[in-house]
């Protein structure tokens, strides 16, 4: 009987004893217990960067300033808008080439803000610094820094005006300029007759007077350019001077918007007849120029003396104009009426009775002397020279109108108390109403 043969491990082999380490027997109560975990393995740390460091940093930096400044920028948004010392609406000028702090200084001493510096800096804050304006503004009761500001960097200065009434010589224009004392500085000279467009001007404290001349010479031209392409075609006058020479004649006969267009078809209808135009205007412009006025009615030997602008002796148009004429003059010579209109004559209602013939007109004459004789008084009249012709530029004998006799229409803007040049309130768009006269 066989038996197994028992296998011995190669002599290379750990024996079991070997391969299992042998462990020291625990007590019962130590069997039960669980076995502590494993402790973690180290964190390994890393080194940080100088960059990054210096990034976090400045990071932290920023956003603390950025909270102070929204906080500051609350407290002094609270400042600026909260309502200023001024008790009442004032008027401060702000002169030119004024710099921030000093126009700080002048609204402080004005009573407008009473923090000069939060002034500054607020304008600085919101970039307006050097866009304050200069001029004069009106800031209201209780202004606050904020709404100071906004008026100066709006620019909303107040504005003043002068008024240039139609038909004034170039002269009276600059002594009306001159009167004016917010306008400053002179004119380098005296512009050209009828170069200058009546009209009301508005500019601000510190506009020179070469500066409103300037802003009517420009005004003139572009009126007189429109007005010029949209004439009548078959309009006598062949230049836009003849059109301003004959528009400043019908702003010296008339006043009355409704008249003019007529009064310068009576002209017009004269010069294609190559009728003397017979405006007495002309004989005043004559004599005295740009001075506009004579201070007395046309003597009768002034009608007949032979000056360049008198037409009762020259034939056409005078070589000039005889005043700046407003646009509503242009427009009426660029289009007139067409009538078969040769004379007008004063009618006692401010306007004028307009006539075909001389003996329609010889009529209308009549009429008018009835009408102003019923009006006489003594005291119109200058019974010094009984040869006085009276018939001036207003009043209007008109066209033909000179006969030999005697005419007793009054100059109602010769030098008297109803002279409109005189009268700064008279509007010369309305009826021009001839005084009383006296009885020779």
């Amino acid at each position: 009987m066989f038996g197994r043969k028992k296998q011995t491990p190669p002599a290379d082999m750990p024996s079991q004893d070997e391969q299992q380490p042998r462990v020291a027997p625990r007590s019962p109560s130590e069997a039960i217990k669980p076995m502590a975990a494993p402790p973690p393995p180290p964190r390994l740390r890393r080194k940080r960067g100088g960059m990054l460091s210096i990034f976090s940093g400045l990071m932290t930096l920023f956003i603390a300033l950025a909270i102070a400044l929204i906080f500051g920028y609350g407290m002094v948004e609270r400042e600026v808008t909260a309502k200023g010392p001024l008790q009442e609406d004032k008027v401060v000028l702000i002169p030119r080439n004024t710099g921030t702090n000093e126009i700080a200084d002048i609204l402080k001493q004005e009573g407008v803000i009473n923090q000069p510096l939060l002034f500054e800096v607020y304008a600085l804050v919101n970039r307006q610094r050097g866009q304050l304006k200069a001029g004069e503004f009106q800031f209201k009761a209780g202004t606050s820094v904020a709404e100071a500001i906004d008026t100066l960097v709006q620019g909303k200065a107040i504005l003043h005006s002068v008024m240039i009434p139609e038909g004034l010589t170039s002269e009276q224009i600059l002594s009306r300029l001159y009167e004016n004392e917010v306008l400053t500085g002179d004119v380098a000279e005296t512009p050209r007759e009828g170069t200058l467009l009546p009209d009301t001007y508005k500019f601000e404290r510190g506009t020179t007077r070469q500066q409103i001349i300037s802003s009517m010479q420009a005004a003139h031209r572009q009126a007189l350019s429109q007005i010029w392409q949209r004439r009548s075609p078959e309009l006598p006058v062949k230049t836009a001077q003849e059109l301003v020479i004959l528009a400043s004649i019908v702003e010296k006969e008339t006043g009355r918007a409704d008249e003019r267009t007529r009064v310068a078809g009576v002209f017009i209808n004269r010069l294609m007849k190559r009728m003397k135009l017979q405006s007495d205007p002309t004989i005043v412009y004559g004599l005295v120029g740009g001075k506009g006025t004579l201070g007395r009615g046309i003597m009768r030997n002034e009608i007949e003396a032979a000056t360049p602008y008198n037409t009762y002796v020259i034939e056409g148009l005078p070589p000039g104009p005889i005043a700046n004429p407003g646009r509503a003059a242009m427009e009426a010579v660029a289009n007139p009426s067409r009538t078969k209109d040769l004379y007008f004559v004063a009618d006692g209602s401010g306007g004028h009775a307009f006539a075909e013939s001389y003996e329609q007109h010889q009529r209308n004459v009549t009429r008018w002397r009835q009408i102003e004789k019923t009006r006489a008084t003594d005291s119109d009249v200058d019974r010094a020279d009984p040869d006085a012709d009276l018939r001036g530029q207003l009043a209007p004998a008109g066209p033909g109108a000179a006969t030999g006799k005697r005419s007793r229409a009054f100059d109602a803007s010769e030098g008297t108390d109803k002279d409109p040049l005189k009268n700064k309130s008279y509007d010369l768009n309305s009826a021009k109403n001839v005084p009383t006269l006296s009885q020779p």
